[in-house]
């Protein structure tokens, strides 16, 4: 997950994310990068608005999602159908 300090929006759904997405996915690496401290590979990934979240490399939300949006997009990549 991409954020930037000061953004309300991550602070307040982030843990909540998280902790849905490793119930969800065992063995689930989850990294919070400050965009301003990794700024290139941000730019690599095509982020640009926050918060963003990628997972296996592929930028998938430019905007904070739901529980159910994260969780529809990690079922989709264990099953291998996203």
């Amino acid at each position: 997950m991409f954020y930037t300090p000061g953004c309300s929006a991550c602070t307040e759904a982030r843990e909540q994310l998280r902790l849905s997405a490793e119930a969800l996915v065992e063995d689930l690496e989850w990294r919070e990068l400050n965009v301003l401290e990794n700024l290139d590979h941000a730019v690599e990934l095509g982020v640009l608005t926050l918060p963003a979240i990628v997972i296996d490399g592929e930028l998938v939300f430019t905007s904070m999602p739901t529980v159910p949006q994260l969780h529809e997009a990690l079922k989709q990549r264990q099953t291998g159908t996203g």
